[in-house]
């Protein structure tokens, strides 16, 4: 399902605020989000650079706005669900400080994206290069990682090229 984002903003542009309040009451209600969760999307000028331009960025961003952490999604992880993330930022902030890396996996424990990383390691991400990710953060702050199990493959499943994607659309019937 593609969504027609104009036609979207079409409708919220005419829409009163008492709708605007109990569509936002909807979405809090569905999802457990608001219109004021603590969310925001920046571009990333070097993104040719790999994973780490945009672990650098996103690190900035956040220490910008002295968030208590970053969480890490890659956009290839299609079975990840907004119970997913509302889950894990829940745990996140119900966590004693100093926050550990909440860390996603599958019921096994096989570990995964998405991973929310403490403001305390955020400056680590300043030194990132290439396309490793933060593997070397996370090995070095093992004894801070707490698993956050999802359902089934939801952090496993990462589909890195088109024939990937086609597959797991055909899987499910798509």
């Amino acid at each position: 399902m593609a969504l027609d984002i104009e036609r979207i903003k079409e409708e919220l542009s005419q829409a009163t605020v008492l709708e605007l309040k109990q569509l936002i009451a909807a979405l809090k209600e569905a999802w457990g989000v608001t219109a004021a969760a603590p969310v925001a999307v920046a571009a990333v000028p070097q993104a040719a650079e790999g994973m780490a331009a945009s672990l650098r960025h996103g690190a900035a961003a956040a220490r910008a706005r002295g968030a208590a952490g970053l969480m890490v999604l890659p956009a290839d992880m299609p079975e990840i669900t907004t119970d997913d993330l509302a889950g894990m930022l829940a745990a996140f902030a119900a966590a004693p400080t100093p926050r550990p890396i909440l860390r996603a996996t599958d019921p096994a424990g096989r570990r995964g994206p998405p991973v929310i990383r403490p403001a305390g390691c955020l400056d680590a991400a300043a030194r990132l290069t290439g396309d490793r990710g933060a593997r070397d953060i996370l090995a070095a702050h093992r004894q801070e990682v707490r698993a956050h199990p999802l359902p089934g493959n939801h952090a496993l499943t990462d589909l890195d090229t088109p024939e990937a994607w086609a597959a797991w659309r055909a899987s499910r019937g798509e």
